[in-house]
C-alpha cells in the first residue's frame, strides 16, 4: 500500500475532493439594524442590514462561491408569522436585492417560521396531547404561502426546514399552482433534535420559550427514522435531501445519499464554534481542522455542503490548487 502514498502519485489517487463549488454560505439579514452586528457565540459571522444585501452577496460571488443559503430577522414577531410571507418582509426583499446585484447567484431561501413567531417555534402552535406543540397541518398552509411569497422574490430553491409531515408535497403544488414550475425544492428532510443548534438561536433570535422541537424532530439515536423522514420527502417531490445537522451524523449522509437524489449537508452553528473556539486557544490548526471536517462530509457523501466556514475554506481551497 505504501508504493501508493508516494508523494507523486498519491494527489492523483485522492478518492474524494472538496471544490468551492460545492459550498453553500449561510447569511443573515436584520431588518432592525443599520450596520453588521458580530455574532458572538460564532466568531466572524454577522447579522447584516438588509441595505448591505447586494454588498455582501457580491462579496461572496468573488469569494468563487456560488450558492447562499438566506434567513432572516423580522422587525415584528407573532403568533403566526404573518411577516414570513409578507412580500415586502426581510427576506424577500434581500433576495430581490441579491439577485439585482448578482443575478448569477443561487440563491436559496429557508423556509420557516422560528424566527417569526414569539414563542420560537417552526409554525402554529395550539394545545396538543401533552399541551402546547407545534400543529402540524394548520403550519402547512404557512409554509405554502411563505415559499410562495420567496419565489415571487426570485428565490431559485426554497428550503423548507420546520420537518413537518407533508411539507415538500403541500409546497411543491403550492409553487406549481402559482406558476413556479422551476423553482426547487431542498427539504431540510432529515433534521435532528440537536444540541448543536445553539449558536444559531442567537444568530437567527430563534429561541423557543416553551418545550423543545423533539415532536417534530428527529432523536439523534434513530437512524431507520432519520432515513424514512429523507424516503418520505423524495416522494413527495424533493429535489434535494439534507441531513443536518453534518459531521455527527456522517452515517446517515450516506444512507440518503443512496436515495439516489442529491444530498446536502449543513455543517451547524454548534459545529463552527467548537472548531472557531479550539483554535483560538491553540489546540487545533484551524484551516486543517476545517478542510478535513469538509472533506469527511464529500466523502460521506454530500453534493451540497452548507457551512459557514465557506468564505474562509473557499480560500485556503483556492490555494492548494
Amino acid at each position: 500500500m505504501r508504493r501508493l502514498r508516494g508523494s507523486l502519485i498519491r494527489p492523483f489517487l485522492h478518492e474524494h475532493r472538496v471544490h468551492t463549488r460545492d459550498l453553500v454560505f449561510p447569511l443573515f439579514f436584520d431588518e432592525t439594524i443599520e450596520r453588521p452586528v458580530p455574532i458572538q457565540s460564532m466568531p466572524g459571522q454577522f447579522r447584516h442590514p438588509l441595505s448591505a444585501a447586494g454588498d455582501v452577496v457580491i462579496r461572496v460571488q468573488q469569494q468563487g462561491i456560488g450558492a447562499v443559503l438566506v434567513f432572516g430577522i423580522p422587525a415584528r414577531k407573532d403568533s403566526q408569522a404573518s411577516e414570513a410571507w409578507n412580500p415586502g418582509g426581510v427576506v424577500q426583499e434581500a433576495v430581490r436585492a441579491m439577485k439585482r446585484a448578482a443575478p448569477d447567484m443561487l440563491v436559496i431561501t429557508d423556509v420557516c417560521a422560528c424566527e417569526y413567531t414569539d414563542h420560537g417555534h417552526c409554525g402554529i402552535v395550539g394545545e396538543g396531547r401533552s399541551g402546547p406543540d407545534l400543529l402540524n397541518d394548520p403550519s402547512l398552509e404557512l409554509m405554502a404561502k411563505i415559499a410562495v411569497s420567496h419565489a415571487k422574490a426570485g428565490s431559485d430553491i426554497v428550503a423548507p426546514s420546520c420537518m413537518l409531515d407533508g411539507m415538500v408535497a403541500v409546497i411543491r403544488a403550492a409553487l406549481d399552482e402559482a406558476g413556479f414550475l422551476d423553482v426547487g425544492i431542498m427539504s431540510y428532510s432529515t433534521k435532528f433534535a440537536s444540541a448543536l443548534y445553539g449558536p444559531f438561536r442567537e444568530a437567527a433570535g430563534s429561541a423557543y420559550s416553551f418545550g423543545d422541537r423533539g415532536t417534530y424532530q428527529v432523536h439523534p439515536g434513530n437512524a431507520r427514522e432519520a432515513i424514512r423522514e429523507s424516503a418520505i420527502d423524495a416522494t413527495e417531490g424533493a429535489d434535494i435531501l439534507m441531513v443536518k445537522p453534518g459531521g455527527f451524523y456522517l452515517d446517515i449522509v450516506a444512507a440518503v445519499r443512496d436515495l439516489g437524489l442529491p444530498v446536502a449537508v449543513y455543517q451547524v452553528s454548534g459545529e463552527y464554534a467548537m472548531i472557531k473556539a479550539a483554535a483560538e486557544q491553540g489546540w487545533i490548526d484551524e484551516r486543517k481542522v476545517v478542510l478535513e471536517s469538509l472533506l469527511c462530509i464529500k466523502r460521506a457523501g454530500a453534493d451540497l455542503i452548507i457551512t459557514y466556514f465557506a468564505m474562509d475554506a473557499a480560500g485556503w481551497l483556492d490555494e492548494e490548487q
